[in-house]
Formats: structure tokens, C-alpha cells, sequence
């Protein structure tokens, strides 16, 4: 199944978010305004103001609160993604020449900073305080997760503990905000509040589970990116943590040293692939993933039938069945 199947239920209030979305970016700042046109030129695949709204949708209805939470989330992700890109020093995004790129990593920070208050500015204009608890938490466990995840490439001394922690913190706190701020905009049901929470943080734990596959099973015309991208970038993900623990401790630590030395031959990844495969990294990832995802479908039972309840069960099947 594909998003755009599973959002079905929802394309026109996402069209209305997008109009709401773009309005409410504008400036009077030519150069600002020039760059979000440029931002904006080529939407991504939505998943997070998609899960704003059918999380809205299943606990009573989607409304104007839902869009302004689905537009904080939006802003918040843009912004986040902006300074990665700068950090990672990234020359394309969506296909296109990322910001620092065409323009310079100066201008791409202050735009950055500039959606992220943008996003608070809107909530306090709305008067949505519990908005900006929720996401508040959220930045301060993406950057904790961002900078542990430094720290462990420094050293690759990754447990699988770390590893959860750091996906937790980078990756599913967001996803479980969505899910959270799109249940509070249309319903003080608290025991559906911290369900839908907890479905978002299941689907963003598996979904970058399937990420990190990703890197070990796919060709870079598939998911945009060099094969062994991760291993490039000193970055030791679930598959290679099961991996190193099946082999000598002798051989575990020579590729740790390998890793930790920089700069692999297009060789040396594919050897490190088909290890990760043949001791069953991927299967153990793969396994782990899918009980995520079961997880994620159990916070569903609560709710009654529904278009949006089909739709979120369908996502969580989409985010380990995905190609990219």
C-alpha cells in the first residue's frame, strides 16, 4: 500500500493544510520568501501532518487546532532537517540543491531559526501551551539523541541500549509528537492522548529500524543515498551491533577499528554487508521491527472502526513494508 492510499481519507483537509501551510510562511522579507517558495516547491511525502490529521480524525474530527499543530510539527521537522543538512555539510535534499548549497550555511541556519520560532510563535498566537510542552520535549530529546549519537560514533561503542536510545530520541519522538498533538487537538481523552503517543513511538522506532536496513540491502537508485552510508559515516546501527556479537571478539574488534579508521573501499562495504547478512543482522532487524509494528497496531484497540483507524494501521504495516 501507498501513502497516498493510506492518506486517502484525508487528501482534502491536507490540501486545506497546504494552502494554511504556505499562507501562514509568508514574510516581508524578499530573500526569506524567496527561499521558502523554494522550500516549499517540492513537498515531501507529508508523513507528519498526514499523522497530525488521521490522529485528529480518529479521536473526534479534524479541525483549525489540527492544522496548527500539523504546521508546528511541519516547521519544527523543516527546521531540523535545514540544520542537518548544514552539520552534515549536504549538497541535495528532495532531489533538489539543499539550502546551504544554494544559498550558504549562514543563510540556511538563520532560516532554520526562523521556522522553529515561526512554529512557536504560532502556537502562542493560538494560545496552544500543551503544543509547546509536547514539542518543547521533543527538541530537547532530538538534540540529546543527536548529540549521543556524536558521541558513540566517536568512540563506536554502541550497545543495543544506545542504539534504541539514540533512534528514540532522534527519530521516534517526533513521530509519537504527531500522533500526540493531532489526539489533543480534537479530544481531551487522555488514555487516547497517550495511546496515539505510543503508536507514534512504535511506527518511528521501526521505521528507522528499516532505515538503518536499508543501508545493507539497497541499491542507492532505491533510497536516494550511497549503500553503506551509515558505515561511511562511523554510524553502528542494529544490524551491525547484533552482527559484531555473533562473530570472534578478535574479528569484531578489527572491524570496529576498520570502521573507526575511515574511509572504506566500496569493497570493504560490501564485505561488511554480506557479513551483516550471513551471522543475520538483517533478519534480527527485521524481527524486531515487525514487533514494533505490532506494538503500534495494539495502541489501535481501543478505538473504534474507522477510515483514520484503517489508515494508521495500514501506516504501520507501510513503515516496515516500504521500498525507500
Amino acid at each position: 500500500m501507498t501513502l497516498s492510499e493510506i492518506t486517502k481519507p484525508i487528501k482534502q483537509e491536507l490540501d486545506e493544510f497546504n494552502k494554511f501551510f504556505k499562507k501562514s510562511l509568508k514574510t516581508d522579507v524578499p530573500l526569506l520568501n524567496l527561499i521558502i517558495r523554494y522550500l516549499t516547491y517540492k513537498k515531501g511525502k507529508q508523513v507528519r501532518p498526514a499523522l497530525v490529521m488521521l490522529s485528529a480524525a480518529l479521536c473526534g474530527g479534524i479541525n483549525e487546532r489540527t492544522f496548527v499543530g500539523a504546521a508546528l510539527v511541519e516547521l519544527l521537522h523543516t527546521a531540523t532537517l535545514i540544520h542537518d543538512d548544514v552539520v552534515d555539510d549536504a549538497d541535495e535534499r528532495r532531489g533538489l540543491a539543499s539550502i546551504n548549497k544554494k544559498w550558504n550555511n549562514k543563510i540556511a541556519v538563520l532560516v532554520g531559526d526562523y521556522l522553529l520560532s515561526k512554529g512557536l510563535l504560532s502556537a502562542i498566537d493560538h494560545q496552544e501551551y500543551v503544543f509547546l510542552d509536547i514539542i518543547s520535549r521533543a527538541v530537547r530529546q532530538m538534540s540529546e539523541g543527536e548529540l549521543l549519537g556524536i558521541e558513540k560514533s566517536r568512540t563506536l561503542r554502541v550497545s543495543e541500549d544506545d542504539y534504541f536510545k539514540i533512534i528514540n530520541a532522534k527519530t521516534a519522538s517526533l513521530l509519537s509528537v504527531c500522533c500526540e498533538i493531532g489526539a489533543f487537538s480534537t479530544s481531551s481523552d487522555l488514555h487516547y492522548r497517550n495511546l496515539l503517543r505510543d503508536f507514534g513511538t512504535y511506527c518511528g522506532l521501526a521505521f528507522q529500524i528499516r532505515d538503518d536496513i536499508f543501508d545493507y540491502t539497497s541499491s542507492q537508485n532505491e533510497i536516494g543515498k550511497p549503500v553503506g552510508n551509515d558505515l561511511r559515516e562511523k554510524k553502528i546501527t542494529l544490524p551491525l551491533i547484533y552482527a559484531l556479537q555473533k562473530i570472534q571478539p578478535s574479528e569484531a574488534k578489527k572491524i570496529t577499528k576498520q570502521i573507526k579508521n575511515g574511509k572504506l573501499s566500496d569493497k570493504q562495504i560490501a564485505d561488511l554487508a554480506n557479513m551483516v547478512i550471513s551471522t543475520g543482522g538483517i533478519d534480527y532487524a527485521k524481527n524486531l521491527a515487525n514487533d514494533y509494528v505490532l506494538k503500534a497496531k495494539q495502541c489501535l484497540q481501543d478505538f473504534p472502526a474507522s477510515d483514520a483507524k484503517t489508515s494508521l494501521i495500514n501506516f504501520a504495516d507501510f513503515v516496515v513494508s516500504r521500498d525507500f
